[in-house]
């Protein structure tokens, strides 16, 4: 009886909505695999969904402050520890190490340590209960907790997930109650940093070679000025004409049945739903993204418990900085870099991540009423 009460307390809406993305996403990735050699992956995408639903729901039928407590550094430690695991024995794909190998399936420990980053935040967070954050004894170990999984991940490097680590620990930082001061200076850190590459870039190219990464000046330079070099920027001006040719209502795809367009089926998803389904599949793509934040901002404004409310803010700016870095970088708004769209682009580590963050936000939901002593 107490199982059908927890049950019946399921926001039908938040699931309704990710089974929408996904069944787009599964859609999408049969158009960008079908009659190639990886015809058929949409059906494996399915079978995890499937898969990863036992533990979504399971999570969600568990009071998620238990998550909350010790469990929090416990999980922490063990992300790190895989991030550190990679390092050692990680898989070196297309130049990055950034998966370990599990039989026949690749483990991403940077998707899984966003769980384990927000969580450990949430509860550090919690304890101020709304309080103003103080200096050394709140923000310096939270930031603390932040750049331990921030550096890691920048040198496998993946800087795309090291972006969504930043934008999650600034939107709970904000609603944690940060001294406006000390927001204004870290967002002021922010520009000025973005400013010294962009001034270095055009005034003194060599000095921002010795600074950052190739692979990295590559990208920015492709950003910047792409008629420096057309095969730098190729990735990028074929994403942009395929999703343009799309038009109102989408097109045959041929960029996408020539091969024009790398990692079509994973992180240049969007492309794919541009592409075929035009203005309007592109539309409702975002609208289901913006009705799932919706809800989500409603259960964090529902929840009596304040760390219950920053897990979903954490999890919220994960979807939120995830999508738009991955249509920005598509649509020639940012730097080219690998991210996949959540819930729709093909690929187990991110799909089991985000399950898990909405099997948390739904936990949330369910236990709202709960004491939280």
């Amino acid at each position: 009886m107490f199982l059908t009460t927890k049950i019946a307390k399921l926001d039908r809406s938040v699931l309704f909505l990710v089974t929408c993305l996904v069944g787009i996403g599964t859609v999408a990735i049969y158009g960008a695999t079908t009659d190639t050699r990886l015809d058929g992956l949409y059906i494996s995408s399915l079978y995890l969904f499937a898969l990863f639903c036992i533990p979504m729901l399971f999570i969600a039928l568990v009071d998620y402050k238990i998550l909350l407590g010790w469990l929090a550094y416990l999980f922490y430690s063990v992300g790190i520890g895989l991030l550190v695991l990679v390092k050692l024995v990680g898989e070196n794909l297309n130049g990055a190490v950034r998966w370990l190998s599990i039989g026949s399936f690749q483990l991403q420990p940077s998707e899984l340590a966003k769980i384990c980053t927000v969580l450990l935040i949430a509860h550090l967070l919690g304890k101020r209960e709304g309080q103003q954050l103080r200096f050394f004894q709140d923000l310096v170990p939270v930031c603390f907790v932040f750049l331990i999984p921030f550096i890691l991940i920048m040198d496998q490097p993946d800087l795309g997930t090291a972006l969504v680590f930043a934008g999650i620990l600034l939107s709970m930082l904000w609603i944690g109650n940060i001294r406006a001061l000390y927001m204004i200076l870290i967002l002021g850190a922010v520009i000025i940093s973005i400013g010294t590459i962009l001034w270095l870039y055009y005034a003194n190219f060599d000095l921002l070679s010795k600074i950052v990464e190739p692979h990295q000046l590559s990208r920015i330079q492709a950003f910047l000025d792409p008629q420096s070099d057309p095969d730098k920027s190729w990735h990028v001006k074929n994403a942009m004409i395929a999703i343009g040719s799309g038009g109102l209502s989408g097109s045959e795809g041929i960029f996408l049945r020539k091969g024009y367009i790398p990692y079509a089926y994973s992180d240049s998803i969007y492309v794919v739903i541009g592409a075929k389904y035009g203005f309007i599949g592109s539309s409702i793509l975002l609208m289901l993204y913006l009705l799932l934040v919706y809800r989500m901002i409603f259960i964090a404004l529902e929840s009596r418990d304040r760390a219950g409310a920053y897990v979903v803010t954490g999890f919220i700016a994960m979807i939120i900085f995830q999508v738009s870095v991955n249509l920005g970088m598509h649509l020639g708004l940012l730097p080219l870099t690998g991210i996949s769209l959540p819930f729709i682009s093909y690929g187990g580590s991110s799909l089991l991540t985000n399950m898990i963050a909405i099997g948390i936000v739904l936990s949330v939901k369910v236990h709202k009423d709960e004491s939280t002593d």
